[in-house]
């Protein structure tokens, strides 16, 4: 279970926002691979759709990082009952990270 501190209290992250935390930093991680193998592939073939993919890879990114951001910096704001839902987004967005990024290595 996670912890940080926030002016003078010490909050506890619940264990299912503690999973999504890491499930999204393994999405940033795919994420970047992505963007890197795209880029590659850009400069390689100066095609458009490359340039595309390493945009909509770093929304993806953005995505994530704000969700990280929000969960360690508005903990109480989130339901409890909502947390299992939140899991199951970011574990489908990996999955589809992770099929994307192998298909794009074939």
């Amino acid at each position: 279970m996670g912890f940080w501190q926030n002016h003078d209290r010490i909050f506890l992250m619940d264990p299912i926002m503690t999973a999504s935390t890491i499930v999204s930093g393994a999405n940033m991680i795919a994420l970047g691979v992505l963007a890197g193998v795209f880029a590659k592939i850009y400069s390689k073939t100066k095609a458009q759709l490359p340039l595309g993919m390493i945009f909509f890879s770093g929304m993806l990114f953005l995505h994530n990082v704000i969700g990280v951001y929000a969960y360690f910096s508005m903990t109480e704001l989130y339901a409890t009952a909502l947390l299992p839902y939140l899991l199951a987004v970011h574990i489908a967005e990996l999955a589809g990270i992770l099929i994307f990024l192998k298909i794009t290595l074939q």
